[in-house]
């Protein structure tokens, strides 16, 4: 080595690590400069703690990030590429990969620098006031299963005992009638009497009431006292008080969705899951109750269902006053139903306000395309279904099978394939959208388990048909349901779903009786066959209607505006959403 000189190396070293445009020699960082730190350097200075990383003037970690040099063309004669630095902690938005913007970097040209307060805001998710609470949103899914689990109990049980007691298909047509009608009644006026009374306190007086009227069958039947009239009084009189308590828990939804901090969509997926495990659950304890103990057992079990409904939403569930605090909001001054769940609005003409509320109901869904479609198209297959709850399965249980409990094996099939649909939908649901599917999971939800039973399939096939009917179904539900909120605005939800549930109803009551009398007629076979085929051709419709163009769009304005419309609770009276399974729901 010469004296006074580098070493070749030491000097080679130099050369390649000196910055494009430098004077040769060593470079010192110029004063009040901010020095280059690479991502795992900063990183480890800020682990030590000790020696501080050095920083520029606004305090923040300078590093390199890619993109073009503003000088030049770097890499000349050896030069490594020194690439613009990015303010390390800047806003990720204007991150990129290799093309990415610097952001406030004084080094760049003006017209290159990106400001962090001009680059568009990232969108927040909508939250509510105080801590998240999944309680009460737990406790009313567990009333609801334990109130539709003892409904199930009930659609199995009810048919057997007026077919051992009759032994004729009409009179189980004219029981399907007794067991439907209410539903119309109750639908036109359940949800505004809900609003009237309070959403917390409907659901405790229907559970209890209900419990009351099943309990009453297998106690006079055990007293000698039961008649088939009086059998259709107490069928009717459960009906009739069945809407108001499932309204009432729907609607408490959205509200109790909105304290967990659990989207609406996700919500009315685990919702309708709720209610297919309910079914399931009932279906199945129902036929395992037949065959041990016979229909009366059955609804004993269905009567303790509803006690055990009503306790828990009564210590669980928040009033609305209690919610309103919980959600950061305040009741509205002066509106009854929205100030507390359990506080009635101020007495009046009820009657007058039910009729204008119902008819308020019906304008709407008149003036909506695609709410009147959907309707009309769940009430012509609600006559198919109910006159295959009621007519079709339990003939081909007992008369054709020749075993009362595979009835309820035959829902417990379709409810677990629905349950596992409701789950899928709570999941991707977001991502389905479009009339095809919504027509594919119709027709699949309805035909495929009629045509088995004309073709009289073994019974193992029949229940593999049912639970991949059930898939279909399970996600049809909150499909529509997630759809209907986009189209129904926030102050009409609880009197249009009312009405709603009043007009798929409708036809329920014409189904079964002429499910009954059709079967005494023409025999069983040709009446199921010609269901199927009804059932395809009004699933298929979809297709071909325009009235459902705007499926899609409504679903996704339902997703969006979930959170927001869930979040506010002070509203005036009968502002809450409704889950579509209340208004869209033919096989419970």
């Amino acid at each position: 080595m010469v004296a006074g000189r580098a070493r070749d190396d030491e000097l080679e070293h130099r050369r390649r690590h000196r910055r494009p445009g430098a004077a040769r020699g060593i470079r010192r960082p110029a004063p009040n400069r901010a020095r280059e730190l690479s991502p795992r350097t900063a990183r480890r200075a800020r682990r030590r703690g000790g020696a501080r990383a050095r920083v520029d003037r606004s305090d923040r970690f300078v590093r390199r990030r890619g993109a073009s040099h503003p000088r030049g063309v770097p890499g000349a004669l050896g030069r490594p590429r020194s690439r613009p630095r990015q303010v390390v902690g800047a806003p990720r938005r204007a991150r990129g990969g290799h093309a990415a913007r610097a952001v406030d970097d004084p080094r760049l040209p003006e017209e290159r620098r990106v400001s962090a307060a001009s680059a568009p805001a990232e969108p927040i998710a909508p939250t509510v006031a105080g801590r998240r609470r999944r309680l009460p949103l737990v406790a009313l899914f567990a009333a609801q299963l334990f109130s539709l689990g003892g409904n199930a109990i009930a659609i199995v049980a009810v048919p057997l005992i007026v077919l051992q007691q009759t032994g004729s298909p009409l009179a189980a047509g004219v029981a399907g009638i007794f067991a439907t009608v209410p539903l119309v009644i109750g639908g036109a006026l359940g949800g505004v009497l809900v609003d009237r009374f309070g959403y917390r306190a409907s659901s405790i007086a229907a559970d209890v009431a209900s419990g009351v009227t099943v309990l009453a069958i297998p106690l006079l039947d055990a007293a000698g006292l039961l008649s088939f009239p009086i059998l259709l009084a107490l069928v009717f009189l459960g009906g009739l008080l069945d809407p108001p308590g499932d309204t009432a828990k729907t609607v408490l939804m959205p509200e109790l969705a909105a304290l967990a901090r659990t989207s609406l969509a996700r919500a009315a997926g685990a919702q309708s899951a709720v209610q297919r495990t309910a079914t399931m659950i009932g279906a199945g304890t129902a036929g395992a109750l037949v065959a041990l103990a016979g229909p009366m057992t059955a609804l004993v079990a269905d009567a303790a269902g509803f006690a055990v409904s009503a306790v828990l939403v009564a210590l669980l569930v928040p009033s609305r006053a209690r919610l309103a605090v919980a959600l950061g909001s305040e009741p509205a001054a002066g509106s009854g139903a929205a100030s507390s769940a359990d506080q009635p609005a101020p007495s009046g003409s009820s009657a007058a306000e039910s009729a204008a509320g119902f008819v308020a109901g019906i304008r709407f869904i008149a003036k909506t395309p695609l709410a009147l479609a959907v309707v009309l198209l769940v009430t012509l297959t609600n006559a198919i279904d109910a006159a295959g709850m009621t007519v079709l399965k339990p003939v081909y249980a007992s008369q054709v099978l020749g075993d009362p409990a595979s009835l309820g094996f035959m829902i417990g099939c379709f409810a677990a394939g629905a349950l596992t649909g409701s789950t899928v939908f709570g999941l991707v649901g977001h991502r389905a959208s479009g009339r095809v599917m919504f027509a594919a999971c119709f027709v699949l939800a309805g035909a495929p388990p009629y045509a088995a039973m004309a073709l009289g399939v073994p019974v193992e096939v029949l229940f593999v048909v049912l639970a991949l009917s059930g898939l279909a179904a399970g996600a049809l539900n909150p499909m529509i349901s997630t759809a209907l909120f986009g189209v129904v605005p926030d102050g009409m939800r609880a009197r249009v779903f009312g009405a709603i549930t009043s007009g798929v109803a409708a036809s329920m009551p014409i189904g079964a009786f002429a499910a009954g009398a059709a079967v005494d007629a023409f025999g069983f076979v040709p009446v199921v066959a010609g269901a199927a085929v009804l059932y395809l051709v009004l699933g298929a419709s979809p297709l071909v209607l325009r009235a459902f163009d705007g499926l899609s769009d409504a679903r996704r304005a339902g997703v969006v505006a979930d959170a927001p419309a869930a979040a506010s609770v002070a509203h005036a009276s009968g502002t809450e959403g409704v889950a579509g399974d209340i208004a869209v729901e033919p096989r419970r």
